[in-house]
């Protein structure tokens, strides 16, 4: 039960940061916001279909939702919640821009 309730302080934690109602959230990972609100109390667990979901929209890992870890830092997760709604098309061309000023960086001796 402790699991369940750390499990979903750290969700109600990513829906808070992303500015999200628990409407608009648990309409988002396609469940009823008042399942929503029994996986944040730790009333209810969270199946592996809703975890992926958490995932895919919130750019969280598995690791920081189930266990507390995240080995990801906060500049990560925003960016990946922007990457999830690109095309591929602007994706590559955010690709571009990365490597290129990454190659930069380290050409001109910038600590990385």
């Amino acid at each position: 039960m402790q699991d369940n309730i750390e499990v979903g302080e750290r969700i109600r934690k990513i829906r808070e940061d992303l500015k999200m109602t628990r409407e608009q959230f648990s309409e988002m990972i396609d469940i009823s916001d008042v399942f929503l609100g029994q996986i944040e109390r730790g009333e209810r667990s969270l199946s592996i279909k809703t975890l992926s979901k958490i995932i895919h929209y919130s750019g969280s890992s598995a690791d920081y939702i189930l266990f507390g870890e995240n080995k990801n830092n906060g500049i990560i997760s925003k960016i990946n919640r922007i990457l999830s709604k690109c095309s591929d098309e602007t994706l590559q061309y955010i690709y571009n821009l990365i490597h290129s000023s990454y190659t930069f960086l380290k050409s001109h001796g910038k600590n990385l």
